[in-house]
């Protein structure tokens, strides 16, 4: 079996990747704060802003191919901390391209939707970049700096993603279905539209994209939709109180960062 070494394996995506793609693959997954036990996956503690760790970990497995998932991806955070996120965004990332490209192994990056600001949805492949937010900015350097060492590597922008609780992270949908549940109100956005996809399909678009892409390729979902339209849904499928759902603006919001409109075309959740 080739081997795939998994960034970020404890995170959200990072967890149902691995579970799928182990049905293919000897899979390594790296950890940094979160250890996470997982069956079949044989995991590694590695620092990956160090960059003698790093190559280590490359020369101790020596993978068939990477998918890089690992980042410090809260908007607000980087904001406030803008040089620890660029060292996990930017910088090791560049780093795991450079490894990658030494090696010849195929490597996918995940990027985001917020690579936009959201103004002239919906967005293709080739739409200019206009990241509004530090994060953006940071998730835009990478793909330029990875591409410039490695023009083979894999760029999949991943929408808004949702899905079963892991062992080490969550959803959006786990936090607003306990808030409707403890009886408490739950305020949405009706101005922010993303085009969220299932954790599991993203997981098989980057497995795919692993083996048949070059370049930018966009992860959204088939249609765009509001959290606020989102949690309706959620609502009516799970029968949860409904009368503490409540719409509301971005603007109502005291926040770092905002988007407005950011839904992805050109998605493989179409293939």
């Amino acid at each position: 079996m080739k081997k795939l070494l998994i960034t970020g394996v404890s995170g959200f995506l990072g967890w149902h990747l691995g579970q799928l793609a182990q049905l293919e693959w000897e899979v390594y997954g790296t950890y940094h704060s979160h250890f996470l036990e997982v069956p079949d996956i044989k995991m590694v503690k590695v620092n990956l802003t160090d960059f003698q760790e790093l190559k280590g970990i490359f020369n101790d497995i020596k993978p068939d191919a990477v998918i890089h998932t690992a980042a410090q991806s809260q908007p607000n955070y980087c904001q406030l901390h803008s040089q620890e996120s660029y060292k996990i965004n930017v910088t090791a990332s560049c780093d795991i391209a450079g490894l990658c490209a030494d090696n010849s192994l195929p490597l996918v990056f995940t990027s985001t939707d917020l690579v936009f600001d959201g103004l002239n949805a919906p967005y293709q492949e080739i739409d200019q970049v206009s990241p509004v937010n530090i994060y953006g900015e940071q998730k835009v350097e990478a793909e330029v700096g990875i591409l410039k060492v490695y023009p083979q590597a894999a760029i999949c922008r991943m929408p808004l993603m949702f899905g079963r609780e892991t062992p080490t992270a969550k959803s959006f949908i786990q936090q607003f279905i306990q808030i409707l549940k403890d009886g408490k109100e739950l305020s949405l956005f009706i101005d922010e539209f993303r085009t969220p996809v299932s954790a599991n399909t993203a997981a098989k678009g980057l497995l795919l994209a692993l083996e048949k892409v070059n370049g930018s390729i966009h992860l959204g979902g088939k249609e765009r939709i509001s959290r606020y339209e989102f949690g309706k849904i959620l609502v009516e499928i799970l029968q949860l109180p409904n009368d503490k759902l409540k719409s509301c603006f971005q603007a109502d919001i005291k926040m770092a960062v905002r988007n407005i409109k950011i839904y992805l075309l050109g998605s493989v959740s179409e293939a």
